[in-house]
């Protein structure tokens, strides 16, 4: 089971093997209380496509065909993935943004089910 979860809720058993995949770490929030098992920065978006859709909901069905194409450049972290679903059973991956729906991890939870 893939979840995502906001980086600032606070963390629960639940959340099983707990994932940050954003390319910068979480204003305002050190390592400890964030409790991250590990940090997979590069399956974040690339910088230029991370600013170019600065959480712009009207820009999101754009992001999401922008994004696929990095993720399919990127097989090996999206496997590291589902090799570590299997091994934990939970994977939680953890996001920074504020907007709930539009964001990297949406989209990354879609495209791993696939």
């Amino acid at each position: 089971m893939i979840r995502i979860k906001r980086v600032y809720e606070i963390p629960s058993d639940e959340d099983g093997f707990r994932v940050l995949i954003d390319r910068l770490w979480p204003r305002g929030l050190s390592k400890e209380p964030a409790q991250i098992d590990l940090w997979l920065k590069d399956i974040a978006p690339s910088d230029k496509l991370r600013k170019w859709f600065s959480h712009d909901p009207k820009k999101w069905n754009e992001f999401k065909k922008r994004y696929s194409k990095e993720l399919d450049e990127k097989r090996e972290l999206a496997s590291r993935i589902k090799s570590l679903e299997k091994e934990e059973k939970r994977i939680t991956l953890l996001y920074a943004a504020k907007d709930t729906e539009h964001n990297n991890a949406v989209f990354l939870q879609e495209y791993l089910r696939k």
